[in-house]
Order: structure tokens, then sequence, then C-alpha cells
């Protein structure tokens, strides 16, 4: 990403990311298709359990998004050798971490499922479906990982193939586990989990080989994983505000399922529904903004920053236009869309007034995501941090709360009331959100002042040292 036209490159590094998110979002809709033959209350449940179980698993966000930084620029200094002790160090933070949440989780998983609102029917296929999902944690973090550190090396494309084998697995396995075809038991929601489970652990294992047989621009070598006090310092302290980017992000979507549980399981087996179609939007811009943080890191370690935003705004333009045409279909089809996922007629009504409010406005969600993707790859992940929190929690909860909701209070005695449009008030919430945090995100960048870069120079070998 050093040299040569920008354009083709991108697409290069982004295309097998863009391929990879796709059969990431294709196996989370076939949960959701087979889990919508069990019905609605089931739907309700995983519709919940998604934001949910993403919060534990965002943590790992902070962590790939300090190894994409610290690799990439290590790789665009020529610095291989410094490039593989990141992986190590980063492998053995992860699992430690990964393992801790994995417990917290399990054992509070109760509390949990009543905070977000789960009740009766609901409550009871939540449950089933999280206790299984918090048992794979550690082997999606284990995942990321690998995609993550081979991504800022440069390589996309080995992740793509091993998605395709644990899409694969998972796609084959729902309908076995969820209905129990054949000679398998009816598990219903736990079945969906159960087939991620195990698609998860054939993608942890084969990934951690591939890595420790180091064919593919990083390797991971065993006698780097022992405590390397400074590398993990420094993986901490870029990758902490990923993680509290992660999880601001996630506990919104939980606060967000929450409000919507509120008016009832139509309007959360619709909002289940219409977050997996707006994911399509999320697997564009957030592979694009992948390949942007590869590429940005890769050039500010080649003391290229001109370059380096250059990749960032050609990256948000391109992914922009391809989500305004997929928010026109969105908006176009709507009925068609939800008739795939359930039969419900209730359902299908409240899932096209989502569509038709949110899409619109899926290309603002998109750039806002591949900008910060090229915040962290400048190893800037406070600012990436600073725009999830102000999406969500400064705007997106706050306007979600004025609109949808009747209430009352009085502040210095003048009376404050909501504005009660109900459900859908949710739904502009949400717009309003990405179009300002967008704009932010337009001018924070231009700004420019996330052009040094996370590697010291004094530290960094040159090539042929």
């Amino acid at each position: 990403m050093t040299t040569g036209a920008i354009t083709p490159k991108l697409v290069s590094l982004a295309w097998p990311l863009v391929a990879g998110n796709l059969l990431q979002t294709f196996y989370n809709l076939a949960d959701m298709f087979w889990v919508g033959r069990v019905g609605p209350n089931a739907v309700a449940a995983v519709s919940l359990m998604f934001p949910t179980a993403w919060m534990f698993v965002s943590v790992a966000m902070g962590l790939t998004a300090a190894s994409v930084a610290l690799v990439s620029q290590h790789v665009g200094a020529g610095d291989d050798r410094k490039a593989d002790n990141v992986v190590a160090q980063t492998t053995i933070l992860t699992v430690a971490v990964a393992l801790v949440l994995s417990a917290l989780g399990y054992v509070f998983r109760h509390p949990l499922l009543s905070l977000v609102g789960a009740e009766g029917r609901v409550y009871a296929y939540s449950l089933q479906y999280i206790e299984v999902l918090f048992l794979s944690i550690p082997f999606t973090f284990l995942f990321f990982v690998f995609r993550a550190v081979l991504r800022g090396a440069g390589d996309t494309r080995t992740a793509m193939w091993l998605m395709v084998l644990s899409a694969g697995a998972n796609v084959v396995l729902d309908p076995f586990l969820v209905l129990g075809y054949g000679p398998f038991p009816e598990w219903g929601v736990r079945g969906a989990a159960v087939a991620t489970l195990i698609s998860r652990i054939l993608t942890a294992v084969i990934g951690v080989a591939i890595l420790v047989k180091g064919d593919w621009g990083v390797r991971l070598r065993l006698d780097d994983l022992r405590p390397d006090w400074p590398v993990l310092r420094k993986l901490v302290d870029v990758g902490y505000p990923g993680t509290l980017d992660g999880l601001a992000r996630s506990f919104a979507a939980v606060a967000m399922a929450a409000l919507v549980a509120r008016f009832g399981a139509v309007p959360t087996a619709a909002y289940g529904i219409g977050l997996r179609l707006m994911s399509v939007s999320w697997t564009v811009s957030g592979a694009v903004g992948q390949a942007t943080a590869t590429g940005v890191g890769q050039n500010l370690g080649a003391e290229t920053p001109d370059r380096a935003a250059t990749v960032t705004w050609t990256a948000t333009g391109g992914t922009m236009a391809v989500l305004f045409g997929v928010g026109a279909l969105m908006v176009a089809f709507p009925d068609e869309a939800m008739r795939v996922f359930i039969a419900d007629a209730a359902v299908v009504a409240a899932g096209v007034e989502f569509l038709r409010i949110i899409g619109p406005f899926l290309a603002f969600f998109g750039g806002l995501m591949v900008l910060q993707g090229g915040f962290r790859g400048a190893g800037d992940t406070r600012t990436a941090m600073a725009l999830s929190v102000l999406s969500r929690w400064l705007l997106r909860i706050p306007a979600a709360l004025l609109v949808a909701y009747s209430w009352t209070v009085t502040v210095a005695g003048v009376p404050l009331t909501g504005w009660s449009w109900g459900v859908e008030g949710l739904w502009w919430a949400w717009s309003f959100s990405a179009i300002a945090s967008f704009l932010v995100g337009v001018a924070w960048f231009g700004l420019g002042r996330w052009r040094e870069g996370v590697v010291e120079r004094e530290e960094t070998a040159t090539p042929g040292d």
C-alpha cells in the first residue's frame, strides 16, 4: 500500500475483507432464517442476544486495532521481526482477556438478561443462546487476532478463505441443530449457538496453525510466547481506547435493544431482522475501514502521511457511493426483504417501517466507519473511540429518549416532554446520529493530528538491517 496507484491496491486489499464480512453476515442471516422457523419469540431472543454477545466480543476489537497499527507500521518500516513479536504478544493478551470475559459472562448471565429486558419465553430462549455463545468467546478472539495480524501485513485473502470454511460449517449445521433434521436433536435457539461454537473452534485451530507455519507475511513464533512487557504496554496503550470504543458501541447496542424491547416482541423481532439487513452496510464499510487502517499504517511507517490521507478519502467516497445504492434497494423492496426471514404479518409491517427510515442514511453509517479505520491505522484509537461515543451516547440514545417516549420532567420550573413518536422515533434517532457524527468525523480527520503514528522511529530497524 506504500507505492503505486491507490484505488487498485485498496480494492485488492478490501475485497477479500468485504467477502469475509459478507460471509460472516451470511451465516448471521442463516441463524436468523432457521430461528425464524421456531417462532417470533425465538427471533426476539436472538435479536436481544446479538448485541449482548457482541458487547463481550467487541473487547477484542481494541486488541486487534492495536495489533493492526503496530504490525502495519513495522511492516511499512521494513522490520518484520518486530511485527512477529507483536503477533505473539497480541495472542498472549487476547487469550487471557477472552478467558476472563467468558467466565464473567457465564457467571452473570441471569442478571444480564434481566437488564436488557428479556421476559417469559424470550428470556428462556435468550438463556439457551447466550450460555453457549459465552463458551465460544476465546475461539472467536483467537480468530480475530489471526485476521488482524495478517491484515496488518497486507494479507486479507487467507482469512477470507478460512471464513468461507467457517460460514459453510455454520450454514450446514444450522438446520440440523435448530430444527432437528435427521438423527439430530431439535435444539431450537440453542442449536444455532452450538453451530456457531463449532465453526468458531474450527477457524481458531486452523488460524493458529497457519500463523505458526508463518508463510503468510507474519509468523507466530513459539519462542516469543512469553511476556514482552514494553510491547504489551504499547498494545494496551494503543488498544484500550479501541476496547472502550467497542464497549461503548456494544453497550449502546444493548441499550437500544432494551429501548426497543419496551415496545414488545413484534418490534424487537423486526429490529433484529432489520439489524441483520443493515449489517450489509457494516460488512462493506467495516471491511473497507480495515483495509484503510492497513493502508494508513503502512504509509505512516514508510513516512508518507499525505498518501495515507488520500487512501482514507478515496476509501470513504467509494464506500458511500456503494451504500447509497444498497440503501435505495432497502427502501424500494422492504417487504420482500423482511419476508425472506419471517412470514408474521405484524413483524413484517414493523420491519418495513424500520427499513424505510434507516435505508436512506446507510451511507453515513458506513462513511464514519471508514474514517474510524483511518484513525485506527494511525494508532489514534482515542479519536475513533470519541467518534463512537459521540455517535451513540451523545446523539443516538438521547435523541431516542427524546422522540420515542412519552414523559414529562420539570427543569428550573420549565416542563419538558418527550415527543411520543413511538418505536419509529428510535429509528429516526439512529438516522440523525449517523449524519451528525459523520460530519464531525470528516472535520476531525481533516485536522491531520493523526499523522505521527505510534512506532518510534529510533526503535524501528531500517530495511536491510
